[in-house]
């Protein structure tokens, strides 16, 4: 768990991560190199989650040996497939990160939502959606490390 007190935001206690894959973590199906030893450190304090459409067909091969917990989701209606994954953990001690259509409504509903803009792009809507925009992974995953850094970003 991560406990977050931001001024004028609140106080969180993340129990759950919850990423994308595809344009989040991984480009054309393969995970980010760096992004290994990132989820392997926040899955100690955080349980870790994978949602997705898995457009490639290797999320699980590429995700193989980590302690994360991977959900792929079937064809349609993504969206309210990743959110529902979200509200059976919990939204308000879950934070999201994702860059797709697909991820806005978990994102906007989730304690803490992050988008990421990396080589695939972002959905505008998802942006709009964040309270948190990255244009890189580890830095993102990095600020669970670092809660102080949140602290910075959102307090009014």
């Amino acid at each position: 768990m991560i406990e977050v007190s931001v001024p004028g935001y609140g106080k969180t206690e993340i129990r759950h991560l919850v990423l994308d894959y595809n344009g989040t973590i991984a480009c054309d199906g393969v995970m980010l190199s760096w992004v290994r030893s990132c989820l392997t450190s926040l899955a100690e304090k955080l349980q870790v989650h994978v949602v997705t459409a898995d457009t490639f067909g290797n999320a699980a091969c590429q995700l193989k040996d980590l302690p994360v917990t991977l959900s792929v989701l079937p064809p349609g209606e993504q969206d309210v497939a990743k959110l529902a994954y979200v509200k059976s953990l919990g939204c308000k001690h879950t934070a999201c990160i994702g860059n797709g259509r697909n991820d806005r409504l978990m994102l906007k509903e989730s304690a803490l939502g992050i988008a990421v803009i990396l080589e695939e792009g972002a959905a505008v809507e998802t942006l709009l959606a964040a309270d948190i925009v990255f244009t890189d992974i580890v830095a993102a995953l990095e600020v669970f490390m670092n809660p102080l850094r949140l602290t910075a970003t959102l307090r009014l």
